[in-house]
């Protein structure tokens, strides 16, 4: 498989055995400990976000198993045993170690014998997860199992965590600590190595130069949205309050061999392709509302993503679980604005190009690590209530989210379960429109998280993603 580019810019994972201690906390620390600015600011309204990730398994659900290596491992995590409370006194929150009841944690969804389809069981059953919270008398975190059989697991097992205990890469890794090739059941998964953004970009002064003109405009964009530019409202833009409403969460599986003949065709990254796919079935979709409303087909609209970058130099299990001090524990992520180009083109091919030429000039900016150490700077000046409200009102300007990760490349099995898919995603976030995107074997998911008072049809936008590639491929 090829090494899969991505807005994460990860190194090679390497992950720990079952039995190891997870620590998650500066060495040393047996007690309570403050929360991060960055964790106390996601639980700030508008920025109270839960990731959430549901994996299907090929084999039937084991519950005594699942339970037992928890114990033993994400468990031992002390963020994952540790209470967050908030100190009356000055508002701040603190981790405070407690005992964990492994049966408050793991939850195994009730059946009705009358299920007429398995897989809109499955599907409302987590949206009635994003309905609410986890009550903040326990570590926030929990498992559902859902011992239904669908048309692509025999069983969906649902993980989810508060932002605040890490954010996707942390978890992500943690997740992959837990899991066996198939094929070697002795070693753990790894994933392809890449260069950190923009290493490579400041080589001589012209370099230099388009890195400092690009995070220049980036930053410019950024504080224009905080003041005054906003997107265009269209059928994928969330309104007022979008942040408060439950999730339906859909999935669609393309094939990543399609991709990665697009890829070599054009010469261009899989990040390349899965944004001109993404740009051409927005276009395709919003198309298609403004059809059923016998309105012109869209042009001239601003439609921008949030995209998340992570800022670590290095992807590593044994340094996400067993310490605290660099930042590889937590939420270490920068964010860029990404946009697109709504409208019709003649060439399918052209969406990956507009994409390709876009990705060059983020890749060549410095604008996550503004982003990241700016807000830094104003919780540190004026606390994480302003920051909150700050953030809140400049990425609600935007339309959506997009995060792209790279899965692993061989068959692997979590706490002994063959696994089928792997589906991360988020809720609480103030967009109407979620996309991540993750690669496993020889698939690519493509995972919406929608609000449906916006996108009541998310299966027409997966079919226009499907259709998009499509067409893309044909043309390559």
């Amino acid at each position: 498989m090829d090494a899969i580019q991505d807005f994460n810019t990860l190194g090679s994972i390497r992950t720990t055995k079952y039995g190891e201690t997870f620590e998650g906390f500066k060495k040393g620390v047996d007690n309570e400990e403050p929360l991060s600015p960055m964790a106390q600011l996601l639980h700030e309204p508008g920025s109270n976000v839960y990731i959430i990730c549901f994996i299907g398994f090929k084999t039937k659900i084991r519950p005594d198993v699942i339970k037992e290596n928890l114990v033993n491992t994400v468990v031992k995590n002390r963020r994952f045993s540790s209470l967050q409370v908030r100190d009356k006194s000055n508002g701040s929150m603190k981790w405070i170690p407690t005992h964990v009841n492994i049966d408050d944690h793991v939850i195994i969804a009730e059946q009705d014998p009358n299920i007429k389809s398995p897989e809109k069981f499955v599907e409302n059953y987590i949206l009635n997860l994003s309905r609410s919270g986890i009550e903040s008398t326990k570590p926030l975190w929990d498992v559902h199992l859902i011992d239904v059989k669908t048309s692509e697991a025999k069983g969906t097992c649902v993980f989810r965590c508060h932002h605040s205990i890490g954010d996707g890469i942390s978890l992500t890794n943690l997740l992959l600590s837990c899991t066996r090739k198939v094929s070697d059941p002795d070693s753990v998964p790894t994933i392809p190595g890449m260069d950190r953004l923009g290493a490579a970009k400041v080589a001589n002064l012209w370099s230099r130069l388009g890195v400092f003109w690009n995070t220049f405009v980036a930053l410019l964009m950024f504080a224009l949205t905080g003041l005054f530019l906003e997107d265009t409202k269209s059928p994928i833009k969330g309104s007022k309050g979008v942040e408060d409403r439950p999730r339906r969460f859909v999935t669609r599986s393309l094939s990543l061999e399609d991709i990665k003949f697009v890829k070599r065709a054009m010469n261009v990254t899989f990040t390349d392709v899965v944004l001109g796919v993404t740009e051409a079935g927005m276009y395709r979709y919003i198309r298609g509302r403004y059809n059923d409303k016998n309105m012109d087909s869209p042009h001239n609209m601003r439609i921008r993503a949030t995209i998340p970058f992570n800022l670590r130099t290095t992807m590593k299990i044994d340094d996400f679980t067993h310490k605290d001090e660099d930042g590889t524990w937590g939420n270490k992520i920068g964010y860029s604005l990404l946009p697109f180009d709504i409208r019709f083109r003649k060439d399918p091919l052209d969406y990956v190009r507009h994409a390709n030429a876009t990705m060059k000039r983020k890749k060549a900016s410095l604008e996550p690590l503004f982003t990241y150490y700016f807000t830094k700077l104003v919780i540190m000046l004026f606390g994480t209530k302003v920051t909150g409200e700050l953030t809140h009102k400049v990425v609600h300007k935007t339309t959506l989210i997009f995060s792209n990760i790279p899965g692993p490349q061989d068959e692997i099995t979590l706490f002994g379960h063959k696994v089928a898919y792997l589906a991360p995603s988020c809720y609480g976030q103030p967009y109407a429109l979620m996309i991540n995107v993750v690669s496993y074997m020889d698939k690519v998911m493509f995972v919406m998280s929608v609000d449906e008072e916006t996108i009541p049809d998310p299966q027409k936008l997966c079919d226009a993603f499907e259709e998009s590639l499509r067409n893309i491929k044909a043309s390559a």
